[in-house]
């Protein structure tokens, strides 16, 4: 499918079948989300990807009972890993495996590990949440190239899914993208105008 028509066609799905997504289908969206462009590269996010009735299930509360928590075949939960030093480490050692030059590597730690220093608690996360949103937008035209759909939803409870979901304190749920096969209409795309938005 040719790309414009792909954010043409793309929409935010409200309900879904039900049906799951071959296996092999969700392993190409997963490689197209890792390939996601981040700040440094370093993709300071986790995708915990809940498949099974019972979570989804538990997690509908906490999502303000909207149906595509439990219509979807998979539910991908973006969450930001404020553990930036983490991170940082699985990218040099990244770096160095694809070949690049050890002081190439040293020289970009300085500069990245310079720049976490000077992040406190609350910038972490802003910008750990920035990142995960710059994944989503391959995870929905993803979706729809690979002839399924997509909802992004923040509305939910991030600290009723962080329980429920039994994750570490670093990794904070930002949105959630369930994924699945359409059960609804999608509505005529309503967008503003080129002149309102590029000057």
């Amino acid at each position: 499918m040719d790309f414009m028509q792909i954010v043409k066609d793309r929409y935010a799905t409200k309900k879904f079948d039900g049906k799951t997504i071959p296996q092999e289908k969700i392993t190409e969206l997963e490689e197209m989300i890792r390939l996601s462009a981040s700040s440094f590269g370093l993709q300071t996010y986790r995708i915990k990807v809940v498949t099974d009735a019972e979570t989804k299930e538990k997690l509908l509360p906490a999502s303000w009972n909207q149906p595509q928590i439990t219509t979807c075949s998979h539910l991908f939960v973006f969450c930001a890993d404020t553990d930036l030093e983490s991170r940082a480490k699985l990218l040099y050692e990244a770096m160095g495996s694809a070949g690049v030059p050890a002081q190439n590597v040293e020289g970009y730690a300085k500069l990245v590990d310079g720049f976490i220093a000077g992040l406190g608690a609350e910038q972490r996360l802003i910008w750990a949440q920035k990142q995960a949103y710059i994944a989503m937008g391959n995870a929905l035209n993803g979706a729809k190239a690979l002839g399924f759909d997509s909802c992004p939803m923040e509305g939910f409870d991030s600290a009723a899914y962080a329980k429920i979901l039994e994750l570490p304190a670093n990794l904070v749920p930002t949105l959630v993208v369930p994924v699945g096969y359409a059960d609804d209409t999608p509505k005529p795309k309503v967008r503003l105008n080129k002149s309102d938005i590029f000057f």
